[in-house]
């Protein structure tokens, strides 16, 4: 069926989410949809049970007993019964909604007139749930509907969708399935429910492992309607790519500078907005994020540059063993991406994961007193260094590398690609290091995998003058030192990122040397 007119993007998610649904598989299925707050996960559930029919249950933060007494009159409501319902426990509950047949009459009824699937049933933020002991049964109690239903025949079809946002818990929930984040092997399972420990019951059992993600930067352009590349990333750099963030900046669509500036100054850096707080919000998503000025501290260093341990340890002027549980934390639920360097296993790089965490970190924080008594312009135009340097440059190394993977074409790459990353080049003669911000191997290649041939190199920069020939030169440069050290880089393309262009002298380069690809911010945003 065709997705609901009201859902920006998601084609992806939507059509996997309709094969669930849809599927003839008896039994209980279960499915786990994830991703940070504010992504969409609620709305595009919601649009689900819209379609399809079934129950959508929002958990919310209470007390156990009126916790478990909302689900159930979210059953008698479903079903139109009089009176009211009472469940011992979560077990008695959820064996009401999803009976076997012929035991009780399903609250989840038929799906929607016209819809093919099996009765729906959604519980979304369900780490809410499992924060109490009352709760966490129900992972237990999906396991055992699960298998009962897979051995015993006549078993109706029913669907399940467990929902979170507090990313740590639903990894930890997912442990076991298909994924590519990295999980620290150190996390301390004492800070985790046991029923959600990797080796608990729907480990292996959740048919759908779904991870809803921010929108990249061509996406995010779309969905605030901005025709202008330059302000499209501006805004992208600070706020990201998360859709509720659209209807909190009040449906805004800035197509000048000047306009996104008065934008966030009524917004972001507002301290009236629901976004001037909105670090503190989302570490609160995390039951393990207790000793908050820790946890903000390590946000603040690696946003400043500290890109390892050690680093971090020097800023805080704290022992690097005692931030390793931080770290691990913070990596799990999210807030921070630690990418290995695609060439080389041994030096992996701690970034912010979140822009507007980032954000809030290098201008909000340090500006926070002249915000607050709202000289906001005035502390906006003081801070245009560091949010050109640490704002906009890391963004735009980010987006130069998204464009590699997925927008890029075969004849600008030299061929397909596979893993796309970073790295660091030694210059033992030149006694200086050169880092690579774009490295994309080729198809099938993988990092640490051997071997790998590399397809294309770049090297990014946003700064307000053209780009020239003397980048051109250190790129080669590079490619030289690759090859020396054995890498199979002799052919790989030549990428040259520059927002602010490039002058005559390389533009001619590029023209002469068919290696030598020239991407500026347009080329970013509609080009190949």
């Amino acid at each position: 069926m065709a997705k609901p007119s009201d859902l920006f993007d998601r084609q992806y998610e939507w059509d996997d989410l309709e094969r669930f649904v849809t599927s003839t598989s008896p039994g209980v299925r279960v499915g786990v949809l994830s991703g940070r707050r504010r992504v969409g996960k609620s709305y595009l559930l919601r649009r689900l049970v819209r379609e399809f029919g079934g129950i959508y249950h929002m958990a919310l933060e209470e007390e156990p007993g009126p916790a478990l007494q909302r689900f159930a009159d979210g059953l008698v409501a479903q079903r139109l019964h009089a009176g009211q319902v009472r469940f011992r426990d979560w077990n008695e509950a959820m064996r009401a909604a999803l009976p076997p047949a012929g035991v009780g009459l399903a609250p989840l009824g038929d799906p929607a007139p016209g819809r093919a699937g099996a009765p729906l049933l959604v519980i979304d933020e369900l780490p809410y749930l499992l924060a109490h002991p009352a709760g966490r049964e129900l992972p237990s109690v999906l396991q055992s509907l699960v298998d009962e239903s897979r051995s015993a025949s006549g078993w109706p079809s029913y669907r399940v969708i467990v929902c979170g946002s507090a990313l740590s818990i639903m990894s930890e929930l997912r442990a076991g399935q298909r994924r590519r984040e990295h999980v620290p092997s150190a996390s301390p399972e004492a800070e985790i429910p046991e029923q959600l420990s990797g080796s608990r019951p729907l480990r292996g059992r959740a048919e759908l492992d779904l991870m809803l993600r921010p929108f990249d930067f061509r996406t995010s352009a779309g969905l605030y309607g901005i025709a202008d590349p330059t302000v499209a990333f501006a805004l992208y750099a600070i706020v990201g790519g998360i859709p509720g963030y659209r209807d909190l900046l009040a449906d805004a669509s800035p197509q000048t500078m000047a306009e996104l500036d008065d934008l966030l100054v009524s917004t972001v850096l507002n301290p009236s907005h629901a976004l001037f707080g909105e670090t503190a919000y989302l570490l609160r998503e995390d039951p393990r994020i207790t000793e908050r000025a820790l946890y903000y501290s390590v946000l603040a260093a690696i946003a400043g540059g500290a890109t390892t341990p050690s680093k971090i340890a020097a800023v805080l002027g704290r022992a690097q063993r005692s931030l390793g549980h931080a770290l691990d934390v913070l990596i799990t639920a999210g807030f921070v991406c630690k990418d290995d360097d695609v060439l080389l296993q041994r030096r992996p790089t701690l970034t912010i994961a979140d822009p507007i965490v980032r954000f809030h970190e290098l201008v909000v924080n340090p500006r926070l007193v002249a915000f607050e008594e709202r000289r906001a312009m005035q502390a906006w135009r003081a801070a245009r260094e560091t949010v050109r340097a640490q704002v906009f440059g890391p963004a735009f190394e980010e987006i130069a590398r998204e464009w590699t993977l997925r927008y890029a074409c075969e004849e600008t790459l030299g061929g397909p690609v596979g893993e796309v990353g970073r790295t660091v080049v030694n210059d033992r003669a030149g006694r200086a290091q050169h880092e690579l911000d774009v490295v994309a191997l080729a198809a099938g290649g993988r990092r640490g995998g051997g071997a790998p041939v590399v397809r294309a190199i770049g090297e990014v920069k946003d700064s307000d003058r053209p780009r020239s020939g003397a980048d051109l030169a250190r790129l080669d440069r590079v490619r030289a030192l690759l090859v020396a050290r054995g890498v199979e880089a002799a052919g790989a393309k030549l990428l040259l990122f520059g927002r602010a262009g490039f002058d005559p002298e390389l533009q001619a380069a590029a023209d002469r040397r068919s290696e030598v690809e020239l991407v500026d911010i347009h080329r970013l945003y509609t080009g190949m």
